[in-house]
């Protein structure tokens, strides 16, 4: 009697241990990404192909509504900014999204092609800038005064681009903080000077297709 029911406890035990050896383990769901509230999107979504609207920042006050179909990111040291351009009219502009603490968000709609000449600068000026790295020096143009902000090697990556290319840039701002003028110089190349005006982040809408 013993005997049997020893064997039916081992058979029972058998059975239990077979039972949890079979027994699937469910699969976790796949984690999901977030979904992107397309009618909300931030001027720091943007992206090539987005449509970008700024309110009265294009000719005439009239709305600056283009497409992106070039984004750029630059680094110099421990600043970054993304640049998004495209054509408008029969010129290109470009919004550059960037700013170390609160985004900052500058406009390019100047259809001139501007120089160091035009600037009244030189290159032997802007390496003397670039040896002092003192936020005190300046210059007139277009009767603004232009304080030296910095000046330093950036790294510029295109979309998709796998190795970035380099440059070095020099960048000044007016007393308000209003307007800005980069200076950038590639290797074998002119230097290329871009003026930009301040938006605000709020009068900028996206709206992607």
């Amino acid at each position: 009697m013993i005997t049997l029911t020893l064997v039916a406890i081992l058979g029972a035990l058998l059975v239990i241990v077979l039972m949890q050896l079979f027994k699937k383990t469910p699969t976790p769901p796949a984690p999901t990404a977030p979904v992107e509230d397309l009618a909300n999107l931030k001027v720091t979504d943007a992206r090539p192909g987005d449509v970008l609207s700024i309110s009265g920042a294009g000719d005439k006050m009239t709305d600056l509504d283009f497409t992106p179909d070039r984004g750029t990111r630059f680094e110099a040291g421990s600043h970054s900014w993304l640049e998004l351009s495209g054509p408008y009219l029969e010129r290109r502009v470009s919004v550059r999204v960037g700013g170390d603490e609160d985004v900052e968000v500058f406009v390019h709609t100047d259809p001139r092609k501007l120089t160091l000449e035009d600037l009244g600068l030189s290159e032997d000026d802007l390496g003397q800038m670039d040896e002092r790295q003192n936020t005190a020096d300046s210059f007139e143009f277009d009767n603004v005064t232009w304080m030296y902000r910095m000046s330093r090697e950036v790294q510029a990556r295109r979309e998709h681009q796998t190795q970035p290319s380099g440059s070095y840039y020099w960048e000044f701002r007016d007393g308000t903080g209003g307007q800005l003028l980069a200076i950038r110089k590639a290797e074998a190349e002119p230097f290329t000077v871009t003026a930009y005006r301040a938006v605000s982040p709020s009068d900028v809408t996206v709206y992607r297709r």
